[in-house]
């Protein structure tokens, strides 16, 4: 179940992470998806290091550092995407 949960928030984040960054994406849904998955674990792992991993209630410290991460990996990755893709047209 927790690799399904993974593949749910993963697609949550990347989306959101898409909707925020400005300009289009030109990356497909699945790459946004593992993109947002490796955001969450990025997210999870800062929220581990800043001691906010476990708190009562909501994590909101823990899901915006999430988010963040997903931007900015949505933004990488969707650069780095678009540099392989335009190589290969070209070859």
């Amino acid at each position: 179940m927790g690799w399904l949960w993974a593949i749910i928030v993963g697609f949550v984040l990347g989306l959101l992470a898409k909707a925020i960054l400005p300009g289009k994406q030109h990356s497909p849904l699945w790459l946004i998806t593992i993109f947002g998955i490796i955001g969450g674990i990025v997210g999870n792992a800062l929220a581990g290091a800043f001691g906010i991993r476990e708190t009562p209630g909501i994590d909101w410290g823990r899901h915006a550092l999430q988010i963040i991460a997903a931007l900015v990996i949505v933004g990488v990755g969707d650069m780095l995407y678009m540099s392989l893709r335009g190589r290969k047209q070209t070859a």
